[in-house]
């Protein structure tokens, strides 16, 4: 700290007289320009070459007995800034730039003026270690920290530092040194330390990282919503880009094709998996990093959202000892997610599971998962065929994309085995007309085919800032809800917590078919979706629809909600 024998002013004119760095009769000459110019003397100095701004620093931090810096990005902290304002921070000329414990390292233009050291001190309640650096350097950063380009820097500060440590590369067999921690690592390794573990925090499940014409876009998709993260400085996507290729083991050369990488990392003292996927575009390479948190994973089909009766149906679907159990949606919906949950539920010690997945999402104890790989002729039809000679008891298939796995898949249902698969469909009937279309014989499905889950993802409201309100007679009317007119629901208002969304989180809407007789009958007829809902209604079945306003009406998620990612009835029959 500045000696208090020097707590005057210096002046920096007679320091550099003194030292014999600038003449008496230049000084004299820059002082009489100064006076009528308004600048700085030190600025008009640096200006004019007759000294270094190094030169200046190292003269007068030796004379104050204090250290120096030119400040720059990454050596002042935006957080900090606020614990002092920024009216404050340009009357004292001084910016924080870090804190150790109860020590806080400012940037000060005069750290020898003692009252400007003790309202440092009364303001952010640290001890202050002051460092002598440049007015105009200090002005120009607390500019930058408080305007738009501030965004990332706040970003950065609102992470506490961590490790983001490579475990294992793309091939899950060597393992890696640490990347470096985050305040001693390149910008370009800050910055994608800073997103990744930004996201793996907050439950984001993929990160986007978009060229743009003057910068790069960086976005994550949290609750099925893409978000905007702060833009990194112009010109880094192509160091972006290369520094994410590298720990995911992809070709940085190759920026004219598509390409996959995969990396296990370390965050937050738990592992997380990173598939990471590249595309070319007109402005340059887009990248996708799909986050597999474990830890985020819901393995309990309790904790999935089904309600009592939902969950009743499909876990009847389950413990039947042979046949194909379906589940449907759209991509994103949690299809996975529900297989596993389905699989760790049913496995014990006297069943032989195995699974065939493109690609393998989370590894599970006590299960054999196989990964496609159709570069090398592993398909899901060639696996599914050489599984069957493993003596399996249970099978599950990530997707059932052509007519060669669908028939492989029934024939094995049919032989004694417990087959789990998933389908793009809109509805659980629409299953019946997909699986024909694809060559299935109705006669050979009616009997393999034990029941269908169809689902979807819905954000739930926020706990934070829900209230309740009773929605608008014609809004009801529109959305064909005449029933629930004058009742009451749920939304969130938004709040800092959701990201002013009113949401946060989501739940599961499932809607599940059970085979009964009538609908075996109907699937041997070959007739149509519509038929074979009529049916399961009259079964006392519920459709999405359905099934989602019960969960607007328990207060879990909106009227909105439902309508955005259910089809209405009608639509649904349509197909």
């Amino acid at each position: 700290m500045a000696n208090a024998a020097v707590a005057k002013k210096i002046r920096i004119g007679e320091v550099l007289v003194e030292e014999g760095i600038v003449t008496a009769e230049t000084m004299a000459a820059v002082l009489a320009e100064q006076k009528g110019s308004g600048k700085r003397l030190g600025e008009m100095l640096v200006e004019q070459g007759l000294v270094t701004t190094e030169k200046l620093l190292d003269v007068l931090g030796h004379r104050l007995g204090v250290r120096h810096c030119i400040l720059r990005r990454g050596l002042t902290d935006a957080a900090l800034l606020g614990s002092i304002g920024q009216e404050e921070a340009r009357r004292l000329k001084a910016i924080p730039m870090f804190k150790v414990h109860d020590t806080m390292t400012v940037a000060m233009a005069e750290p020898q003026l003692l009252p400007s050291v003790d309202r440092l001190r009364q303001l952010t309640g640290c001890s202050i270690r002051p460092v002598l650096a440049t007015e105009v350097n200090i002005l120009e950063q607390i500019d930058r920290l408080t305007s738009a380009e501030s965004d990332m820097d706040a970003l950065i500060a609102a992470i506490s530092t961590g490790d983001v440590e490579v475990l294992e590369d793309a091939d899950d067999e060597t393992a890696m040194t640490d990347l470096a921690e985050v305040n001693e690592a390149s910008p370009v390794v800050n910055l994608i330390n800073m997103v990744i573990l930004k996201a793996i925090r907050e439950g984001a499940s993929d990160i986007h990282i978009e060229p743009d014409r003057h910068a790069t876009r960086m976005r994550y998709r949290l609750d099925g919503v893409l978000r905007d993260l702060p833009a990194p400085p112009a010109g880094m996507h192509p160091a972006i880009v290369s520094r994410i290729k590298v720990i995911g083991r992809m070709d940085i050369a190759e920026k004219r094709l598509p390409q996959e990488g995969r990396v296990r990392i370390g965050a937050d003292g738990r592992e997380v998996d990173l598939r990471v996927s590249s595309m070319p575009t007109l402005l340059g390479e887009k990248l996708v990093m799909r986050i597999l948190d474990k830890g985020n994973l819901k393995t309990n089909l309790d904790d999935l959202g089904f309600r009592p009766e939902t969950l009743a149906a499909f876990l009847r679907i389950l413990r039947q000892p042979y046949g194909l159990v379906l589940v449907t949606g759209p991509t994103g919906s949690g299809k996975t997610t529900t297989l596993y949950s389905a699989l760790q539920l049913i496995r014990n010690p006297e069943l032989n599971i195995l699974t065939v997945e493109d690609p393998v999402e989370y590894q599970l104890d006590m299960i054999n998962q196989i990964q496609v790989q159709d570069s090398i002729g592993m398909s899901f039809a060639r696996a599914l065929r050489s599984i069957l000679r493993q003596d399996p008891d249970v099978i599950m298939i990530g997707e059932i994309r052509d007519e060669e796995t669908a028939r492989v898949a029934i024939q094995a249902s049919l032989t004694g085995h417990l087959v789990l698969a998933t389908l793009h469909t809109n509805d659980a009937p629409g299953v019946v007309a997909r699986l024909v279309d694809m060559g299935v014989e109705p006669y050979l499905l009616s009997s393999a085919l034990n029941g269908v889950l169809a689902q979807r993802l819905a954000r739930t409201i926020c706990p934070h800032c829900k209230s309740e309100y009773v929605p608008d007679d014609i809004f009801l009317e529109q959305a064909e809800l005449d029933g629930l007119k004058g009742r009451t629901f749920f939304k969130g208002k938004g709040c800092s917590r959701c990201h002013k969304s009113g949401y946060k989180g989501r739940v599961g809407i499932y809607e599940v078919m059970e085979s009964s007789n009538a609908i075996r009958r109907l699937v041997h007829k070959g007739v149509s979706p519509h038929e074979i809902r009529d049916q399961w209604s009259r079964d006392g079945g519920l459709t999405l629809r359905q099934e989602g306003l019960l969960l607007a009406e328990d207060g879990k998620t909106t009227l909105e909600e439902i309508l955005n990612v259910t089809h209405s009835n009608s639509d649904e029959c349509g197909q």
